[in-house]
């Protein structure tokens, strides 16, 4: 583990670096010994310091849940991190490109939860039966470590690469719909980009929310009603400019379209 004082250091420079819209040198570079348990350390410096702030926590976002995701990365396993009511966007949104380092856009659902939902044992029937309703998202993708070479350890430390997220105004109930097929068709200034459908997560997309459950039980942590999960991208990512116009159907669940000014 790395030592106390260069964790809170780390998160220090991450916080700068979300501040000025900038990127730090790889942690993983200069701390090869950093762990898995470290960067989830790093993140939580920063998180709880955020909320200290008086930032308001909304939800989770979860990472690296699709091959797709993971070749274009080169990592292999999900990861997560939080999501502050700050960073919500609804379709129709005019998003500041200068509120990020970088711009990438990502095609997934979200979820938001009725009542709580906990591990050790959490299964996807489970997860299921404690969310509310589906709507479609798309994730910015906002990374605050230099892309190249970057690991796994580094991309928790920055808060799982997450930015913002724009929502869809459809929801559906798991019931309603079989929400592994529902369709993701990404396109940037009316060409098409990205195609992929949300069984591409896991094989269903709400099985990250028992995953993430089953993860925050080995920190003595559960989901709380009312949260929003980010259940994971369908597609690769999507670099986006100044002046881009973004739209994705989502066929029976919709579209999302938004600008970046």
């Amino acid at each position: 583990m790395l030592a106390p004082d260069v964790i809170a250091a780390l998160a220090a420079e991450l916080a700068e670096a979300d501040r000025t819209h900038s990127v730090i040198p790889r942690i993983t570079a200069r701390h090869p010994q950093a762990t898995v348990e470290d960067s989830y350390a790093i993140q939580g410096v920063w998180r709880d310091e955020n909320l200290a702030a008086g930032r308001r926590l909304v939800g989770r976002k979860i990472g690296l849940t699709s091959k797709a995701m993971q070749q274009a990365t080169g990592i292999t396993e999900p990861d997560y991190g939080v999501m502050f009511d700050d960073t919500v966007f609804h379709t129709g949104a005019e998003i500041p490109v200068d509120h990020f380092s970088n711009v990438r856009i990502e095609v997934e659902l979200a979820f938001v939860l009725k009542r709580p939902l906990s591990g050790p044992d959490c299964t996807l029937a489970d997860a299921l039966d404690a969310i509310d309703y589906a709507v479609p998202a798309l994730e910015v993708l906002n990374s605050h470590i230099e892309l190249e070479g970057r690991t796994i350890v580094d991309t928790i430390s920055d808060n799982a690469a997450y930015g913002a997220m724009v929502l869809g105004d459809v929801h559906k109930r798991p019931d309603e719909i079989d929400l592994r097929w529902v369709p993701g068709v990404l396109s940037r200034n009316g060409e098409i980009e990205e195609t992929g459908v949300a069984a591409g997560v896991l094989g269903h997309p709400a099985t990250g929310v028992a995953w993430l459950a089953n993860k925050f039980h080995q920190h003595g942590a559960r989901l709380e009603a009312g949260e929003i999960i980010l259940a994971g991208s369908f597609t690769r990512p999507m670099w986006v400019n100044r002046g881009d116009d973004v739209r994705c159907d989502f066929g029976p669940m919709g579209v999302i379209e938004c600008r970046f000014i």
